[in-house]
């Protein structure tokens, strides 16, 4: 008895997944719960196991193509079965033309990529489907690019009828249309409300950055080695470079004295340990930006065209730097939790993004990003935005310096823990004025904790 395995519903807001890595081959005898396949989405990677024993007779879908949930992947056939070695042997030639037809699709967006037309991965391979030339598309993405539905709309009107004139060509504002994270392009960011990107006219200036964005041919030297670009590192490029383009940044920074902070989990960190739990200094920052996400809502909002989407929720994603890239775990309702539960989140979301066991959906729906860039030793920067949020805290690291304090109006210097709050902000829906009221509120909350 034959049985189909299936791209699985990896998440609420999963749609589709890329097919990583092939763990068995065709004719591989497979355990109940070994694992076939690695499936990436949003830069996760996870196992698709076997649900029974059995003998794999076809791979349906190679490597590096996006499909999408319920999509058959493979077939199992029970072990010492008739059917899988007639099986395999029958669908050997199918299986050839599916891994020419990949790699026809993987070199043409190979190609794409390297010319100055950026575009995903799934419009590549609709178009290498097709045969489409891709210069004839009218492009309503953001900065004019050709979305899938524009390629598919383009296939349906060539059944019809002539094809449409393309956008581009005519220099009509384009208008984006939002296709989720994994179909249009892999993205580290949220899939909360509606995305910038979804809603935003392309203005001039947007067409610009898109532009000066896409790859540039240059001459590679024979002796450079170039390493292919792995799933996760594709998916922080196209996403850091759809930021830019769409949201206007704008990065305002405060210095903060951590005196207090330092000394209060300096007499909380034996206590966190008995109870199985490290405390670092990222749960209080943490804490901090929740008391600012309510005192200052606006933060707690992303743009669109219909109006600002304010999140009633309160979703941290916190930045954990892996070997490979960087990935954004996401503490749901930061605001009910107190400093042991933070601190207990923060340690397990981050043990589980090293260790490749996070689920889809725990790195999307967030509402605002912390990135703790200091624990490399940075001083201050300045992040980009993690569409659709408005705004990215970035927290440096803390030094010992030299500062002037003033005590009952007599000025002295003192060496006192010192750091440097950052805060980057999408200035179509915030100011300065807001962002600095914002990282006041940390500011005085994180300088007098002890009191709090």
């Amino acid at each position: 008895m034959a049985t189909e395995i299936k791209m699985p519903q990896l998440g609420e807001s999963v749609t589709e997944g890329t097919i990583g890595k092939w763990l068995k081959q065709p004719g591989d005898h497979v355990e109940k719960y070994e694992a076939l396949l690695e499936v990436t989405t949003d830069k996760v990677d996870t196992e698709v196991p076997a649900p029974v024993d059995g003998i794999l007779r076809e791979i349906a879908v190679p490597e590096g193509t996006t499909v999408r949930v319920g999509t058959l992947l493979a077939v199992l056939d029970e072990p010492g079965g008739e059917a899988a070695s007639d099986g395999g042997r029958a669908t050997a030639q199918n299986e050839e033309a599916r891994a020419s037809n990949g790699q026809d699709q993987r070199s043409t967006v190979e190609t794409l990529e390297r010319s100055n037309t950026f575009v995903s991965p799934v419009v590549a391979r609709l178009v290498a489907e097709h045969s489409l030339d891709l210069s004839g598309i009218a492009g309503t993405g953001a900065g004019g690019r050709v979305t899938k539905q524009d390629v598919l709309k383009f296939v349906e009107a060539r059944k019809t009828g002539p094809a449409p004139a393309s956008a581009r060509a005519s220099g009509a504002p384009a208008r984006a249309t939002y296709e989720p994270a994994i179909q249009e392009a892999a993205t580290s960011g949220p899939q909360v409300g509606a995305p910038a990107e979804a809603k935003a006219t392309a203005a001039p200036i947007a067409t610009e950055a898109a532009g000066a964005a896409a790859p540039s041919a240059f001459d590679i030297p024979e002796d450079a080695e170039i390493v292919p670009l792995t799933a996760m590192r594709r998916s922080i490029a196209e996403h850091m470079v759809r930021s830019r383009r769409v949201a206007p940044h704008v990065t305002t920074v405060f210095e903060l004295d951590v005196s207090r902070l330092a000394a209060h989990r300096e007499r909380r960190k034996a206590e966190f340990e008995r109870q199985g739990v490290k405390l670092t200094f990222t749960p209080y920052f943490v804490q901090a930006a929740v008391a600012a996400l309510q005192a200052v809502p606006s933060v707690n909002a992303s743009y669109s065209d219909e109006g600002i989407v304010m999140h009633r929720r309160i979703h941290v994603g916190v930045a954990v730097a892996l070997e490979e890239g960087l990935i954004v775990p996401v503490l749901r309702d930061a605001d009910e939790k107190n400093l042991l539960g933070l601190a207990r989140a923060v340690n397990d979301l981050s043990e589980r993004a090293r260790g490749r066991r996070l689920k889809p959906d725990e790195t999307q729906g967030g509402t605002f990003t912390i990135t703790n860039h200091g624990v490399s030793g940075s001083l201050f920067a300045a992040p980009i935005i993690n569409q659709p949020q408005a705004a990215i805290l970035g927290v440096g690291a803390i030094q010992k310096r030299a500062v002037v304090i003033t005590q009952n109006d007599v000025d002295a210097i003192a060496i006192r823990p010192m750091c440097y709050l950052s805060l980057t902000i999408d200035h179509r829906l915030l100011d300065g004025a807001t962002a600095d009221r914002f990282l006041g509120v940390m500011k005085e909350f994180l300088e007098r904790y002890a009191d709090s």
